[in-house]
Formats: C-alpha cells, structure tokens, sequence
C-alpha cells in the first residue's frame, strides 16, 4: 500500500464531492461516508482537516454540507498526498530505509526510483475533476 488509508479516504471523499458539487450539491458527511464506503467518524475528521486546510467547503444549515468550488476540483491528488501523508510517497525509500540514496541505495532503489518517478508524474498530472465523468457514466466507481 502506497497511501495511508487517511489519504485514501481523503482522495475518494473529494473525487465524490466534487461529483456532487458538479450536480450543484452541497453533500453531508452521512452521504459521503455512504458513498465512498467509509466509517463516518473517520471521515468527519478527514473532511474537517481538508476544510480547514482549504480543499473543501463547507455550508452550515438546512442546505449545508460539504462543496468544491470550480478552483478547489482543479487540485492536483499529488498535493492531496502531500497534505496528508507528507513527501514520503515522492521521496523515500521503497523499504523504508532512512540512509537510502544513488550512493548508498537499497537493493530495490534504482528501479523502485523510477517508479516513484512515474507515480508522482500520475498524481501531479490528475486533478480531483478529471474523475467526475467518468463516475457519471459508471465507467469508474468509489465503492468496494
């Protein structure tokens, strides 16, 4: 596993709200845990960062809940990682050896290097609304 389960929510919760807020929809945690099939409590806490981090919004009231706006669907899942799980994805070790580096690699190092490469090149090039067509249409899915 690449990702903490944190980020993995955390990508799939904006992915379904931004689905949402395309329709015009402001979506509640309920809804959200519903639709990305995660534990709520664990969610409400994730979206809670994210909208004080700036990657959501949030409207209180009867048609309260939680939106992106046309800039916040553009936000690449590289700087979702970034703000969740840190740099480790983009940087660190395939084995999780602190001293790894091309002059003192591990034994997976150099080929594990261009994978990483490749990965953050993947996350970089994606923004959150690339995914909501294809949700649409049901050619991707959020759930299990």
């Amino acid at each position: 596993m690449l990702l903490s389960k944190t980020c993995e929510y955390a990508i799939r919760a904006m992915i379904y709200i931004a689905q949402q807020s395309n329709k015009g929809d402001r979506v509640g945690i309920k809804e959200i845990a519903a639709g990305i099939e995660s534990p709520e409590y664990f969610i409400a806490k994730i979206l809670q960062d994210l909208r004080r981090k700036g990657f959501v919004q949030s409207a209180k009231g009867p048609n309260g809940g939680f939106y992106m706006d046309d800039e916040h669907r553009n936000i690449s899942l590289a700087d979702i990682v970034r703000e969740i799980d840190g740099e480790q994805l983009f940087k660190g070790c395939g084995l999780g050896l602190k001293e790894c580096s091309s002059q003192h690699p591990c034994p997976i190092h150099h080929q594990f290097s261009s994978i990483r490469s490749e990965i953050r090149h993947m996350l970089e090039e994606s923004v959150v609304s690339m995914f909501v067509d294809s949700l649409d249409l049901n050619l991707t899915f959020l759930k299990k």
